[in-house]
């Protein structure tokens, strides 16, 4: 069985791993993200390491935020990577290490992982949402990765969905501002400045006690049974469902599947969203279409790198 190789660079961390087709992880090497030059230094170490360790390498997979250009293997100028300008990774590989590798889009390594290996297994039309810091979206349709002219498609995080609400994407009110981690968290600042003398309201506050506010302890509180934070998924929900519905009305998709915050809390999404898709999608065309949560869950960088590796789609 052949060795393979996915590189997973993130805004704050960049992760090794070495496994096979199966899929199997071998080994994994994390580190933190820096300039282009001493990033892919470190990666180039790894990977010489992990061949005198498990032997030949039969190809690379890498996984990287965009704007980037998978037909040309560059790097473009992705906003979490501001010091990654035009770096030309692929070449970069194929001069230090002489092993063939390929570079994708996150959000399309992901759909990619999730098609080969998980919960998109068996579908010829799904999208994979990443639904963390961000939201983007992963499109497979007819059995083929979808990335449009520029590889830009799949960025569902962009379009408006209220004329009014917080800001993601470089728009207020968009499908990001409502539904990410980033988003969920500005829609609680501006529900607790509205709300700052309601009962629940003052509780939460009390239960955050001078603790950052993050996503993360947004749902702690909620898990409490604190009716204001649940009231915050409630609406992040309320905004999923109306995102879904459009890609359901357009694309006709047989399967969505959503990693991320969805998937860690699903409970306190999927009523509300359901809800929502029966209101505004085509019946039709919504009752094809099922909604899951990532079957690969956390471990999604890793094999969606892996998956890049293998080049199936």
């Amino acid at each position: 069985m052949s060795n393979i190789v996915g590189v997973d660079i993130g805004g704050t961390k960049t992760s090794v791993i070495i496994g096979s087709s199966s899929p199997e992880i071998f080994a994994k090497e994390k580190f933190e993200t820096l300039d282009s030059s001493s990033t892919l230094k470190n990666v180039v170490e790894i990977i010489k390491d992990y061949q005198s360790k498990y032997g030949n390498i039969e190809s690379i997979g890498i996984s990287c935020g965009g704007p980037l250009s998978s037909k040309d293997g560059i790097i473009i100028c992705p906003p979490n990577l501001p010091q990654w300008k035009n770096v030309e990774i692929v070449k970069y590989f194929d001069e230090h290490l002489n092993i063939h590798s390929k570079l994708e889009n996150d959000a399309n390594a992901c759909a990619i992982a999730e098609y080969l290996w998980g919960a998109g297994n068996n579908t010829s039309n799904m999208a994979f949402f990443t639904f963390g810091t961000g939201l983007g979206a992963g499109l497979i349709l007819n059995g083929q990765l979808y990335r449009g002219a520029s590889d830009m498609a799949g960025e569902i995080g962009h379009i408006r969905l209220n004329d009014e609400g917080p800001m993601g994407y470089n728009k207020a009110g968009s499908f990001e501002g409502f539904c990410s981690g980033g988003g969920i968290v500005k829609l609680c600042e501006i529900r607790l400045k509205e709300k700052s003398k309601e009962k629940d309201t003052e509780e939460f506050i009390s239960l955050l006690n001078n603790k950052n506010l993050t996503t993360y302890e947004i749902a702690n509180i909620a898990k409490m049974g604190n009716k204001f934070a649940v009231s915050i998924f409630e609406e992040s929900a309320f905004y999923l469902g109306r995102g879904i519905s459009i890609l359901i009305d357009i694309l006709n998709l047989e399967k969505i599947i959503i990693g991320g915050i969805y998937t860690r809390m699903e409970s306190y999404f999927k009523d509300t969203m359901l809800k929502i898709i029966k209101f505004e999608a085509l019946e039709y065309s919504a009752n094809f279409c099922e909604i899951v949560p990532s079957f690969l869950g956390e471990s999604i960088g890793d094999y969606s790198a892996l998956a890049v590796a293998m080049n199936k789609i």
